[in-house]
């Protein structure tokens, strides 16, 4: 009797979701779809890559707008027929330091076919051959997955400290401005949090504080939009905007790794999603999960986007509207596709100052790493597991902390291996959750 109510049950939830899908309004679906996009940043990371690659305002902002273009595709390919699932397909932070050795030391065009093989495989191991599934029941527990999270919010918070040290301007200046900005941001965001009415302050955060970041670098003459009058309002997506790729295997074998981490981070997303949209991720979800994840990473690679992952934040706007249709995360998609083609807003945001790109980028650093911890607290604080989590965050320190003379003195896959702290940190915790055997006080109840 139970069991045939348990299916009456599921059977009612995914028919209320597949009514949802249909009867959910093109211009409600347009609008969810705008909060969407907005409440995901994902211009963050590829202006992060750009400086890291020590970019012009032009090519930052061609490196923005192929990101973008890459996204909306990897979007519509995931929600569409992939994994079927409203999930927002953004760019990963976990391959911008490796993206970054690999670019400065062997070119664009390298960094480029580093990513075309990994994301292959990705697709494979999920449709074809439908090993995902397998492998996430038995080595991406969530205390692996949420020990992944923090390394990647740890090892990522150096690079935004030093771009707010190292950015144009004085010292004092890059402090004041970065400080302003990130108390903007997280007022935003307590004050949206705290208080119903001003919930689309919490979305729109990153954008206010942006905004009034960059007014506040203009009074010291650190803004130079000169590069916005000169760029058209509409251009078509540019196939190989960095050059032809160039297959370079000790590139190709670190980014192997580092597909790795991006499934292990997304599948987090994956779970978070199910959870607040009541559906279930069987196998054939997980599969599917893992070859649109590949699929859109390989068809971004054509346009030069980095990496695309899962957003957790969708998931959040998802819970925030209770839409759990995927029609407004499609729609998000196509507005992404259709951003990605106006040249002179990524000038705009290309040309933001570095210490207040880089004050927004350590609040996110900061609520990277909280989430895994979010994740990590699910799993008993025993010694074992104490080990798993705190072992790999000391392992990505000593990566990300090698002196530059150390670091590039090693055997040139070394070296990218270690530039990516994120890397040397995830495959820390995997090895370590694998060989430590588990007992029953181990394992969540």
């Amino acid at each position: 009797m139970g069991n045939t109510a348990k299916k009456l049950q599921t059977e009612e939830t995914i028919k209320s979701v597949k009514s949802t899908d249909k009867n959910i309004s093109n211009g409600k679906a347009f609008f969810v779809g705008l909060q969407h996009v907005l409440a995901m940043d994902l211009f963050i990371p590829p202006i992060i890559l750009a400086g890291l690659l020590s970019l012009s305002v032009g090519d930052s902002a061609l490196l923005i707008q192929m990101t973008f273009i890459a996204c909306g595709i990897a979007t519509l390919i995931q929600a569409g027929f992939a994994m079927k699932l409203p999930v927002m397909q953004g760019p990963s932070f976990v391959p911008l330091s490796a993206l970054a050795a690999i670019g400065t030391t062997s070119g664009l065009g390298a960094m480029v076919g580093s990513l075309m093989p990994g994301a292959l495989l990705i697709a494979l191991i999920g449709k074809p051959l439908k090993l995902f599934s397998k492998a996430v029941v038995k080595f991406i527990p969530p205390l692996v997955a949420g020990t992944v999270i923090i390394v990647v919010g740890i090892t990522l918070m150096p690079s935004a400290i030093n771009g707010i040290y190292n950015a144009e301007g004085s010292f004092y200046q890059n402090i004041l401005i970065a400080t302003i900005t990130m108390a903007v941001l997280i007022t935003c965001m307590y004050v949206g949090e705290k208080m119903a009415k001003f919930r689309f302050v919490k979305v729109a955060s990153v954008i206010l504080s942006l905004g009034i970041g960059t007014f506040v670098a203009s009074f010291y003459g650190l803004v130079d939009f000169s590069s916005v009058s000169e760029a058209s309002w509409f251009a078509l997506p540019s196939i190989f905007a960095f050059g032809t790729p160039v297959f370079e295997l000790e590139a190709i074998l670190i980014m192997l790794a580092i597909y790795l981490i991006i499934v292990i981070e997304t599948t987090g997303t994956w779970f978070t999603v199910g959870e607040v949209t009541d559906q279930k991720l069987d196998e054939k979800r997980l599969n599917g999960g893992a070859f649109g994840e590949g699929l859109g990473c390989f068809v971004g690679s054509f346009f030069g986007g980095t990496p695309v992952t899962g957003y957790s934040t969708n998931a959040g706007i998802i819970a925030i509207t209770g839409v759990k249709s995927r029609k407004p995360v499609i729609a998000g998609g196509i507005i992404l596709l259709l951003l990605g083609m106006m040249p002179k807003l990524m000038n705009i945001i290309a040309s933001i100052p570095a210490p207040v790109i880089n004050g927004v980028f350590a609040i996110v650093t900061v609520i990277i790493m909280m989430n895994g911890f979010k994740v990590v607290k699910k799993a008993p604080f025993t010694e074992r597991n104490m080990i798993v989590i705190g072992v790999p965050i000391m392992l990505a320190l000593f990566a990300v902390l090698m002196p530059t003379e150390i670091l590039y003195s090693l055997p040139t896959i070394v070296t990218y291996f270690v530039s990516s702290g994120i890397a040397v940190g995830a495959i820390g915790a995997l090895i370590l959750n694998f060989i430590l055997p588990a007992k029953s006080d181990d394992i969540t109840n």
